[in-house]
């Protein structure tokens, strides 16, 4: 547990010099200790956005110990800068809602590194839009919401349905939602109110194997590498940011149960560093990319 004086400062605004010099002068003006910090200037090719992005963790001395205070130190230098800045208490743990369909392997990935301390996060809740995974949520002691959309569903039903999850949202103090293989595109309304604030994941054949039963098509094609993506949600369908994305070797020994099982293994691996990183204020939106301080 970090303690109750620990921050994490991220930064982005446009390439300039003296921007490190000013961050760092002023923490050190404060008193406080820097304990890790990294950077990067978006220059390079042509689609750079010549923004420049930084992440500092560091440690407060008692009378900066707060947010607030903080970011009154700050204020002509965010002014200087047109900076976009952010300051985040490590001492306050970011609180995750899962949802999920009917395949739980991502769901039972997460809230295992949660109960075994690995994932540093509070869960409110786990959200359905069936009904299979309520014992293994009440086996964790977590609030089981099943809102059902059944095959059909007219748009005031849909509607009516998210609306349950925003309020949900609204009433957790909820900072991250994580799609963990929830299967339900969400409405152009709900992706805007999550910007940022959404992961999902799902295989990486797309565009190619839509639809149902991706692994078998892939199976039946003769694919050698299958992979996941963990991206932000957007209204683009599984165009967002992409946070992170891993690959995974087959060949024609396997069957296509056994592509689906890789595929799942690379899923609960990659939707759990995306979801990690997110909460450890990792990840900087850049455009349509983001930038990742591992």
């Amino acid at each position: 547990m970090p303690a109750a004086n620990e921050f994490v400062l991220t930064l982005a605004c446009r390439d300039t010099t003296g921007i490190v010099y000013a961050v760092s002068g002023l923490l050190y003006q404060g008193g406080c200790n820097i304990i890790d910090s990294q950077q990067f200037g978006d220059l390079q090719d042509a689609d750079a956005t010549g923004l420049f992005f930084m992440r500092v963790h560091f440690a407060a001395p008692p009378h900066l110990a707060d947010a607030a205070t903080l970011h009154k130190l700050f204020a002509h230098t965010v002014q200087q800068y047109g900076m976009e800045l952010q300051l985040y208490p490590l001492a306050q743990r970011p609180r995750l809602l899962l949802l999920v369909s009917r395949h739980g392997h991502c769901l039972n990935d997460l809230l295992f590194r949660w109960h075994s301390g690995q994932l540093a996060v509070d869960i409110p809740a786990v959200v359905s839009n069936h009904p299979d995974f309520e014992p293994l949520a009440r086996s964790y002691g977590l609030p089981f919401h099943h809102l059902p959309l059944p095959p059909g569903s007219d748009e005031a039903t849909r509607r009516a349905q998210e609306q349950a999850i925003e309020q949900l949202v609204e009433a957790e103090g909820v900072d991250l939602v994580v799609l963990a293989r929830y299967m339900q595109i969400l409405s152009p309304a709900l992706c805007e109110r999550l910007r940022g604030r959404a992961i999902n994941i799902h295989h990486s054949f797309l565009p190619s194997f839509k639809g149902a039963r991706p692994y078998d098509q892939a199976h039946a094609r003769g694919v050698k590498l299958i992979g996941a993506t963990a991206h932000y949600v957007t209204a683009d369908l599984d165009e967002g940011p992409i946070l992170e994305q891993d690959v995974q070797r087959v060949d024609h020994t396997l069957s296509a149960a056994d592509f689906a099982a890789v595929g799942r293994d690379i899923e609960c691996a990659v939707l759990a560093r995306a979801v990690r990183w997110h909460v450890e204020h990792r990840v900087l939106l850049n455009g349509h990319k983001t930038v990742v301080f591992r």
